[in-house]
């Protein structure tokens, strides 16, 4: 695969708009809404598991442990990176996230950290789908966040 050195701007906001849609899921605990967003197919790498395989073992073994948990969800739009194919099919974007996460008593921390999506799409143009996604928190972070939330909260 031979990469652009520069990714065109449409290209970008096409991974800003996805990141934003996933943050939206986040926030309003919709998983449902959350699978367009991913390939079927997907492998992730997991807070819980090692590798996990397919999007509906993701939402049950990841998704499910973090956005109930979790509150005021934000990905950092402006400063997202991304490197693209040059035939546009493929591309990996780059984010940092905010969010407040939970002790067992209750008290708010900060819960930042970052992802790498690699993403795939079948024609130029078409939203990104993500086929790939590695999620970490930044050091120092608490690992587990104990909120209990739904998305009408």
């Amino acid at each position: 695969m031979i990469l652009r050195r520069e990714p065109l701007p449409d290209d970008i906001e096409a991974m800003r708009r996805w990141f934003k849609s996933l943050e939206d899921c986040v926030n309003a605990v919709d998983f449902a809404a959350g699978r367009p967003l991913f390939a079927k197919d997907m492998i992730a790498f997991g807070t819980f598991s090692d590798f996990v395989a397919e999007r509906d073992a993701v939402e049950r073994e990841q998704w499910r442990n973090v956005w109930p948990t979790i509150r005021r969800f934000h990905w950092r739009l402006a400063d997202v990176k991304g490197i693209v194919s040059a035939d546009r099919l493929s591309g990996t974007g780059m984010a940092v996230w905010d969010s407040d996460g939970f002790h067992p008593d209750g008290t708010r921390f900060d819960r930042r950290g970052r992802a790498t999506v690699a993403f795939a799409r079948h024609q130029i143009g078409a939203p990104w789908v993500a086929v790939h996604t590695h999620m970490s928190l930044f050091r120092g972070t608490p690992a587990v966040s104990h909120g209990r939330f739904s998305g009408a909260d």
